[in-house]
């Protein structure tokens, strides 16, 4: 039961996915943009942490 709710929630999601990119190209550009801009927010972040423990937390 579990599998077949994530099968569906998979496709709802690549069909609005789709739908997103034909009807609005430019929008769909920005959601990408905005979502790689905030995995490389994240990964400074950890990169700073990271930086920050070897540096014994000073």
């Amino acid at each position: 039961m579990a599998v077949n709710a994530k099968k569906a929630a998979v496709y709802v999601l690549v069909v609005f996915a789709l739908y997103v990119i034909i009807t609005d190209p430019a929008r769909a550009a920005d959601y990408v943009q905005i979502g790689f801009e905030g995995i490389s927010d994240a990964a400074k972040a950890i990169g700073d942490f990271m930086t920050w423990l070897a540096n014994g937390g000073e």
